[in-house]
């Protein structure tokens, strides 16, 4: 389609745009599709003005994907010369996400102008020779000697930073960013409180990072409707949701015990490691319609790491609904133990958890300290770097990052269940007499 009759569909009303796009040939109406400009939302587009680094902070279902891919589509065609980084938490990730993604690079492309990809090579190569070569961010040196004109870097907030892995791959990218006269990048990510988003957002005072901020509802007309209610439902007055749907990069609160940069940098995306124990951690209500029933599963490697491993915390339940909880999670996990608090009615806590399981392995624990003072040592576990979390447990964060130094709760609900469940387990499994587990000879 010529580009003077793109520019006066665009123009166009819906009436005028129908009979239009009815006297267009169906090969048109093929290439229709491709052109971008046509489809996207405004805030999909590039900035105008003079940038070196357009950050597209947005929630999940915003269209990141597809505006980056859509980005590297526009160079690739517009500029032969084009040396372009695609760079990602991971190779597999470029692979699966940027490249061969839904909405990544090849799925964008019109046949005609399909780059030719060499996964063995790790190389796109366009028809008019523009091309782009794939990086992980787990490998910095990768990038200190290559040259580029143009990079797009997706989920910085998730790239390692684990001995500075994530900033290094920056810095690393930024210094060989020096072909063409216009050098520019693009980075797409959920916003998580990692120090290089940190790094950007203080940049963008300067005026060489433009900043696009966008959440996952600005999409909801392509994205399904039962996806919008069960995400709304899950997830929306919590901070993951406000955070992971809305785009907002949390700020930390001052005296926390947790600080959410602090727990991003103890995550894990999956459990790889053995397990030499599993305990489940809970809280039980202090009525019978209390308003929580914390429940955490933990595991202890046998390098001496926890870990946590699931929330099964239940809102509202009676007794008989939390301790099936209980029993069902601790028969899920093969749970070594279950640990439960039993200030409020200890004989009441073991019934109820025998009548829901007979042959549970239970412990109760006496809370003789404020709930300040038994967090204290764990969230130490946290800050050296021994505690882990195999995924994202958005209620136990807030409610962690809730509970303050100086012996106040300033998180979500009335008091923290979840956190008290995982201070428990985290206690049974690491701060005890026979919390490291230990090769014995006989």
């Amino acid at each position: 389609m010529q580009s003077d009759r793109l520019r006066q569909l665009l123009s166009f009303e819906d009436a005028e745009r129908r009979i239009f796009l009815g006297n267009l040939s169906s090969g048109e109406r093929d290439e229709l599709r491709f052109h971008w400009k046509l489809w996207a939302r405004s805030e999909q587009l590039p900035p105008p003005g003079d940038w070196q680094v357009w950050l597209i902070c947005a929630g999940r279902g915003f269209g990141k994907t597809r505006a980056g891919a859509e980005w590297v589509r526009h160079i690739a065609k517009r500029n032969k010369h084009a040396r372009i980084a695609l760079v990602g938490a991971s190779i597999s990730e470029v692979r699966a996400i940027m490249v061969e993604g839904e909405s990544g690079i090849l799925a964008t492309s019109a046949p005609k102008r399909m780059p030719n990809f060499e996964p063995s090579l790790k190389r796109l190569t366009w028809p008019n020779g523009a091309q782009a070569m794939l990086y992980s961010a787990g490998e910095p040196d990768s990038l200190r000697g290559p040259q580029h004109s143009h990079a797009w870097c997706d989920e910085i907030a998730k790239w390692d930073i684990s001995g500075g892995r994530g900033a290094a791959c920056w810095d690393n990218l930024m210094m060989g960013l020096r072909l063409g006269d216009y050098p520019r990048s693009l980075a797409t990510t959920t916003p998580r409180a990692a120090p290089l988003m940190r790094r950007l957002m203080d940049e963008a005072a300067s005026g060489s990072v433009r900043i696009t901020r966008g959440s996952t509802y600005d999409n909801v007309a392509n994205l399904p409707a039962r996806f919008i209610r069960d995400i709304r439902r899950a997830y929306g007055s919590t901070a993951l949701g406000r955070q992971e749907l809305d785009g907002v990069l949390l700020a930390e609160v001052e005296g926390a015990l947790w600080s959410r940069a602090m727990i991003e940098k103890c995550r894990t995306a999956e459990q790889t490691l053995p397990l030499a124990r599993v305990v489940v951690g809970v809280d039980p209500p202090a009525t019978a319609r209390g308003d929580e029933c914390g429940i955490i599963v933990a595991g202890l490697t046998a390098n001496g790491t926890g870990v946590v491993l699931a929330d099964c915390s239940v809102a509202r339940p009676t007794p008989e609904r939390w301790a099936r909880a209980v029993a069902e999670a601790a028969r899920a996990w093969d749970a070594d133990r279950v640990i439960a608090e039993a200030n409020q009615g200890g004989d009441m806590v073991a019934s109820v958890l025998r009548a829901a399981d007979i042959a549970l392995p239970l412990k109760l624990v006496h809370a003789s300290r404020g709930k300040i003072a038994r967090a204290e040592p764990v969230a130490a576990l946290y800050e050296a770097g021994r505690m882990r979390h195999a995924g994202m447990f958005a209620r136990l964060e807030d409610q962690l990052c809730g509970l303050m130094a100086g012996g106040s709760y300033e998180g979500p609900g009335k008091s923290p269940d979840r956190a008290d469940a995982l201070v428990w387990a985290a206690h049974e499994l690491m701060l005890g007499r026979q919390s490291v587990p230990r090769v014995v000879q006989v």
